[in-house]
């Protein structure tokens, strides 16, 4: 079975990285080391691996999928619960920049990538953005759970800002959900719409209604 290195060492291959293999490879242990940060609960590399499996199945619907995966690599690489807005998003994007460049990716690509990761705060994109689509459906496919997998999924994001006091945890998810739930769609490229758009709809709305369990 091929390692989550060396995926990553064939997406940048794919994208054009110069660097050598060890170089990749390094970088690649370097993300996953970032990926099982103590702070994380959900965002680890179970996560990223989920992420990715869901790319790999439908990478024939995004013209660059390579860029998608590199994408999925760098999305949470910046991971602080306690930062503020989107700035985990941002620097995320700021760090896959910088990091792609430093194996050859060419700046074009690198910046692509970087706008990718970017679209992962609010999981809006254009009209016409299937690499876009693809990220922000695989990053959201969580959603669509059954309702063990969704009940684990909520508590470990509660784990994450177990230093947020109840009352407010609750009206910061509330937003969060209510945002989701305002989409056009939750999912945009069609297979994956129609897969998972009722069942994670129905989810949201589970959780708005009930509201996050005590932490």
């Amino acid at each position: 079975m091929t390692s989550l290195v060396d995926q990553f060492r064939d997406a940048a291959r794919a994208a054009g990285a110069t660097a050598a293999d060890a170089d990749l490879d390094a970088a690649g242990h370097y993300l996953l080391s970032r990926w099982s940060e103590p702070q994380r609960h959900y965002h680890t590399g179970a996560h990223l691996t989920a992420v990715l499996e869901v790319i790999d199945k439908h990478a024939g619907l995004a013209p660059h999928p390579e860029r998608v995966r590199l994408a999925a690599w760098m999305h949470d690489a910046v991971y602080d619960p306690r930062a503020l807005g989107d700035a985990n998003e941002r620097d995320s994007a700021e760090f896959a920049g910088g990091l792609l460049a430093t194996l050859g990716v060419p700046d074009e690509v690198a910046s692509e990538v970087a706008r990718l990761v970017g679209l992962t705060a609010g999981h809006a994109t254009g009209e016409d953005d299937p690499d876009g689509e693809l990220l922000c459906d695989a990053d959201l496919a969580i959603l669509a759970s059954d309702d063990e997998g969704y009940a684990a999924y909520t508590a470990a994001i509660r784990q994450e800002y177990a230093h947020v006091p109840d009352d407010a945890f609750k009206d910061g998810r509330a937003q969060v959900l209510k945002a989701l739930l305002e989409l056009p769609t939750i999912y945009r490229l069609e297979p994956l719409r129609a897969a998972w758009e009722s069942t994670a709809r129905a989810n949201l709305e589970r959780e708005l209604k009930a509201g996050p369990q005590p932490g």
